[in-house]
């Protein structure tokens, strides 16, 4: 599968996740010039920031390498972004998580990020 079939697939089977866990998807794929976030949800009323990361070939021991401080301060960029365009948002707790799609199992990582906006 491609990149782009398998990070849709990926992304899918974490919405899937989220939702069982209780959260509400607010938004997919939300792009700013600074960057992209894949997915924005609502854990009760913290607004979650979520990073996909579906891979075939690597495990999630590996997951620190792509998720280098320069793409940390793009998702935060595009989170203070997020919130400046969707005020009814604005002032709520945030937490930047990530999504881990391994080969056989889904991992929520809950405030995998440390910046803070």
């Amino acid at each position: 599968m491609h990149k782009a079939g398998l990070g849709k697939k990926g992304e899918d089977r974490a919405v899937q996740a989220l939702e069982a866990a209780g959260m509400s998807i607010i938004a997919r794929n939300f792009r700013s010039q600074r960057g992209e976030i894949d997915i924005i949800a609502l854990d009760g009323e913290v607004v979650v920031f979520v990073e996909v990361k579906a891979w075939s070939a690597f495990g999630i021991e590996n997951l620190s390498y792509s998720l280098s401080p320069k793409k940390q301060s793009r998702i935060i960029e595009t989170a203070k972004y997020f919130l400046s365009i969707y005020r009814q948002y604005y002032g709520r707790a945030i937490r930047f998580d990530v999504v881990f799609i391994g080969k056989e199992a889904v991992t929520h990582l809950a405030s995998a990020l440390t910046e803070h906006v």
